[in-house]
């Protein structure tokens, strides 16, 4: 389904998401308070992304996007990063089986061309064994960020344009979203940050135009179903107006 016909929704959707993306913030914080070292939080982490995708099949949402790696994570230490891939790597083998046995379709979005072979090669064949699945779309952000989204799909449209297949004033919202990452999928509803902070940190930033947000101080180690529920429910109280007024014209 296209992000461009949110007019469409039905009214059940104003009450359950179909599509829920989640900042996954906290594991380093986490670990800190446990005395631990960072990428024990990030492994901590990892059982905590189980019971969402978990909570997210039985509830049977559409799809869930969880942000894991972002483009700016980079910056962070060498010994972080080298661990964070090496992390990716094993929750990918281990994980990725569970995920075909319950129907979850795993696609990878970012920009992964500048993780090594071995991790690419790992991706491809995930997403290889898991494409034919039509339960939950579980999407990981690798490498991913909002603003790298946008440029590669204006890219895209100025290749067109320098063919002579596109004119400069023909560039619209509908032109450029279909170059944009899952744009075939349902629009996203809802996204939650978890561990406190109150910002989007670069992640969809075209596909949350709409999405209603919730914050919660939980770590994301600590993130388990009850939380996800909450944040249901408090999504369920939420008046979406995609921009148009409220009844009454306040």
């Amino acid at each position: 389904m296209s992000s461009n016909n949110h007019n469409t929704i039905d009214d059940e959707s104003y009450c359950t998401p179909r599509h829920v993306a989640i900042i996954m913030d906290g594991n380093g914080r986490w670990a800190k308070n446990q005395g631990k070292l960072r990428i024990s939080g990030h492994k901590a982490g990892v059982k905590s992304v189980r019971r969402a995708v978990s909570f997210a099949v039985s509830h049977k949402l559409e799809a869930l996007t969880l942000y894991a790696f972002s483009s700016e994570n980079w910056s962070r230490p060498v010994q972080e990063v080298t661990a964070l891939m090496e992390l990716f790597v094993w929750a990918l083998d281990s994980e990725v089986k569970s995920l075909h046995k319950h129907n979850v379709r795993l696609r990878v979005i970012g920009d992964i061309s500048r993780f090594n072979n071995r991790i690419q090669e790992r991706i491809r064949r995930a997403e290889e064994l898991t494409q034919q699945n039509n339960g939950l779309t579980l999407n990981i952000a690798a490498n991913y960020g909002g603003r790298w989204d946008i440029i590669q799909g204006a890219r895209k449209l100025a290749e067109q344009v320098q063919e002579g297949l596109l004119r400069p004033d023909q560039i619209t919202e509908e032109s450029l979203a279909p170059y944009l990452c899952m744009q075939e999928l349902a629009p996203v509803d809802l996204v939650i940050r978890t561990g406190g902070e109150h910002r989007i940190s670069n992640f969809l930033l075209w596909q949350i135009a709409y999405a209603e947000f919730w914050f919660t101080d939980v770590l994301w180690p600590d993130f388990d179903e009850h939380v996800f529920e909450g944040a249901l429910n408090a999504f369920s109280s939420r008046e979406r107006r995609f921009g148009g007024a409220a009844p009454g014209g306040a």
